[in-house]
């Protein structure tokens, strides 16, 4: 048994609430046990230089950590002057995990920016991210068509994230930070709702990772993915429903 109780494929309590902020085109504030993000998704009538004249839009995020989001303050990265590299890489992770399930040409010459935002890191911010980013995106994109901006909603498919690792010997589903400081591997799955796959990041921590815990993995987190849909799924539908 784990130390929270759960069993070896048990998720985190997962929220997610549509609709968080009053001002953002979409948002949702989801809740991987003590993690939370606050992901906004802001709509630009325009795109970034490089996708000008192209008749298609783009689909980019932002992340970072509130500096007491951790049991101790980080410093602001705008007081440091630049983004570090894990933020960097952070940030691109969610973009080109939304962007695998957005039809950019539907979208039309206009940029989606999701914003997420750690209130508090107790491991899997990552995931939580993609998770929630997916419900704000959605969100948005709705909006558009409500307004009669675009004919269809410009989303293929859901996208949602996990983590999972090998902890004492054990495959777990969605480490708490407890878990992912002492596990022997630790991966990240982004699947999408019909359970293709977007991105794996996988970490030897201690040893190898063989083949066969490479498949419980990827078991473990397309089981979590197919319960993060339905979650996504509900979120959403209750969106729409406001």
């Amino acid at each position: 048994m784990r130390a929270s109780g759960r069993a070896a494929d048990e998720l985190r309590e997962i929220v997610l609430e549509p609709g968080w902020s009053p001002y953002a085109e979409g948002s949702c504030l989801v809740k991987f046990g003590n993690t939370h993000v606050l992901c906004c998704a802001t709509i630009e009538e325009k795109v970034p230089p490089f996708m000008r004249n192209k008749g298609r839009g783009w689909v980019t995020a932002e992340y970072g950590m509130l500096p007491r989001s951790t049991h101790s303050r980080s410093a602001r990265e705008a007081a440091r002057g630049k983004q570090n590299g894990r933020t960097m890489e952070i940030q691109r992770l969610i973009g080109r995990s939304l962007r695998a399930v957005t039809d950019l040409e539907a979208m039309g010459e206009r940029q989606v920016i999701v914003d997420c935002d750690v209130l508090q890191a107790d491991g899997g911010t990552r995931t939580a991210a993609i998770t929630g980013a997916y419900v704000a995106l959605h969100q948005a994109l709705a909006g558009l068509v409500a307004k009669a901006l675009i004919p269809v909603l410009p989303l293929t498919d859901e996208v949602a994230a996990v983590s999972c690792g090998i902890v004492g010997g054990q495959a777990l589903l969605d480490l708490d930070y407890a878990e992912d400081s002492t596990a022997e591997a630790d991966s990240n799955f982004v699947l999408s709702g019909h359970g293709g796959l977007v991105e794996v990041q996988m970490t030897a921590e201690e040893r190898p990772v063989t083949a066969e815990e490479f498949a419980v993995l990827n078991a473990l987190a397309s089981a979590g993915i197919r319960n993060l849909v339905e979650r996504q799924r509900t979120a959403v539908a209750v969106a729409r429903a406001r």
